[in-house]
């Protein structure tokens, strides 16, 4: 049960990641849950786990890690993009 309650938060902090920079996450709910779980680790390696905790995620760094990890991805994609015009 933790897993899959691990899988939704996931999804949510990588989808309010997408909506706070307002970019679309490459892949849809998939990629929404891996920028999440992703986020998550980045997150906690960068600033600790301070903040709510849900599913063994801090909350506050996860949604700060999946920021940084979208605006990443959406610079290195905007990149590619110009690179085939």
């Amino acid at each position: 049960m933790n897993f899959i309650l691990y899988l939704i938060i996931g999804g949510i902090i990588g989808w309010l990641a997408g909506l706070i920079l307002g970019k679309d996450v490459p892949g849809g709910i998939i990629g929404n849950i891996i920028a999440g779980i992703v986020g998550a680790w980045i997150g906690g390696a960068l600033f600790g786990d301070w903040g709510p905790i849900v599913a063994g995620m801090a909350i506050v760094p996860a949604l700060i890690g999946a920021i940084i990890l979208v605006l990443v991805l959406s610079l290195i994609m905007g990149a590619m993009a110009k690179g085939r015009k």
